[in-house]
């Protein structure tokens, strides 16, 4: 088992290739999702309860702060939220994306107009909670894997509209992509067999209608179907439900000819012995569909 998280376990040194730093996605895919948001949350008449207590010329400083240890995603959603309101905040980043954060960490300062800063508040919190627990969740599962050498990835199950946010936090937090959507790589799993006839003519299927830019992969979930799977030459192969006994198994057999790829009931628990089965990659849908949200909280000075 993984020691449980501290101030200490988010840092530079325990992960190594951890994304510190990692550049922020374009502020024209953001700030749509963000502009969405804020318009639900305004509703018909804007922040009434603000605009009734907060006189219009109050001022406020303070700052983002962290509740409890984790790894920080979507300061920029914070940021872009708190600026559509009122341009005129002034904002100062204290922790980027991919940053450790321990409890009373300032995240993000601000000093503005107390109104702008108060209406944009639940907004910005909402992103930057949420993409800050993906981002928690991943960083949990790379220190856990550790020190093998399998890389950890998120899936397609993401938030509908929220995929490239998510996706981003995933690699915050020290996780690679899978793929971004159905239309960048293949990947054949049951049904598609099911409906092929077999996992032979699913991959011979994929192999004539894809370009040599399009990587195949193929899910299985025994031996047998891998050894059918293997002499058609997929790219990948996913290993679904397999134990660390016959994930190691798997990896024998592929020898190096396709990218190994562990999936299914993935934990901080499970997680060391599926790694050490020597797989390349281990996939975790909940990381994006199921982590908890990192507590962070809004403080005035």
């Amino acid at each position: 088992m993984p020691a449980p998280f501290g101030p200490t376990s988010f840092g530079r040194a325990p992960f190594g290739t951890a994304p510190f730093g990692i550049e922020p996605l374009p502020a024209l895919l953001v700030e749509p999702l963000v502009r969405a948001a804020l318009v639900e949350d305004l509703g018909r008449a804007g922040d009434i309860t603000t605009v009734a207590v907060v006189p219009p010329d109050a001022r406020f400083q303070g700052a983002i702060v962290a509740r409890q240890p984790g790894v920080v995603a979507g300061i920029e959603t914070a940021a872009i939220a708190i600026r559509l309101v009122d341009p005129s905040v002034r904002i100062a980043i204290e922790r980027p994306d991919g940053e450790a954060v321990g409890p009373g960490d300032a995240v993000m300062r601000l000093d503005g107009p107390a109104r702008a800063v108060i209406t944009a508040e639940r907004v910005a919190l909402n992103f930057l909670c949420h993409l800050s627990g993906i981002a928690t969740a991943t960083a949990g599962l790379v220190a856990a894997a550790r020190p093998h050498a399998a890389r950890i990835t998120c899936t397609r199950k993401t938030t509908p509209g929220l995929r490239a946010l998510e996706k981003h936090a995933v690699r915050a937090g020290g996780g690679v992509s899978h793929r971004f959507g159905l239309d960048d790589g293949v990947l054949i799993k049951d049904n598609h067999i099911a409906v092929a006839g077999s996992v032979a003519e699913a991959v011979r299927r994929a192999r004539q209608a894809v370009g040599h830019m399009v990587k195949v992969e193929v899910e299985v979930d025994d031996l047998d179907q891998l050894a059918e799977a293997l002499a058609e030459g997929p790219d990948a192969v996913l290993l679904d439900n397999m134990g660390p006994d016959l994930l190691r198994q798997a990896v024998a057999l592929i020898a190096g000819r396709a990218t190994s790829e562990a999936s299914g009931r993935i934990t901080a628990a499970t997680i060391g012995a599926i790694a050490a089965s020597g797989v390349d990659i281990i996939s975790a849908g909940w990381i994006t569909h199921s982590a908890p949200a990192l507590d962070l909280g809004l403080d005035a000075d």
